[in-house]
């Protein structure tokens, strides 16, 4: 006989993370449109929109709202969107990492010697209490280099941001063909 008490259990960050990895692999087997934090940065069903209009959580108050990755062929590309902290401190991203590329920098844009050049920020991105911060071309942004696989429109590319004092912020953000703001992003990158 099958008793009709519900039965609570209580999982670490870490292992609801990996239960939640698990039942998402398990589940790409269907045709769910469901936002994965886990996807590789193949191409999926889900539609892109769907995806970036879902905004991606760490645990915590730390978000990002319409994450999206350049389109390239291989070498150098970046990511975008607005990070939302709700929180009542600033949050600091100090890296990123993306199974894209084995090498990502959170990079800014600034003025030296007359032109503007990309470079690693130092000390990392603050999003301030109750604020946004814009990821954008021309400005800050997740920076991939030594891609290998192309990027198309409407890929699905998995990032994690690891976040000082806090739990690391997951998310997949879509493949988006971008010419403007002069964006290069080849050996000797300038902005």
């Amino acid at each position: 006989m099958f008793s009709r008490h519900a039965r609570t259990t209580s999982y670490s960050p870490a292992r609801a993370a990996l239960l939640l990895a698990a039942v998402l692999a398990v589940g790409g087997c269907g045709a769910s449109t469901t936002t994965s934090t886990t996807a590789s940065s193949t191409a999926s069903a889900a539609s892109p929109a769907a995806t970036a209009a879902a905004p991606a959580a760490a645990a915590g108050r730390l978000s990002i709202t319409d994450p999206w990755v350049k389109t390239t062929k291989e070498g150098m590309t970046a990511a975008f969107g607005t990070l939302v902290n709700d929180g009542d401190a600033d949050v600091t991203v100090t890296a990123g990492a993306s199974p894209l590329s084995p090498k990502v920098e959170l990079h800014e844009v600034v003025e030296s010697g007359g032109k503007m050049v990309m470079r690693p920020k130092a000390g990392g991105f603050v999003v301030p209490a109750h604020g946004r911060l814009e990821l954008k071309p021309g400005g800050d942004h997740i920076m991939l280099m030594g891609v290998t696989e192309e990027v198309k429109p409407g890929a699905r590319v998995a990032f994690t941001l690891t976040v000082k004092d806090g739990a690391p912020l997951q998310f997949t953000a879509v493949g988006k063909d971008f010419a403007g703001g002069k964006e290069d992003y080849q050996p000797g990158h300038q902005g």
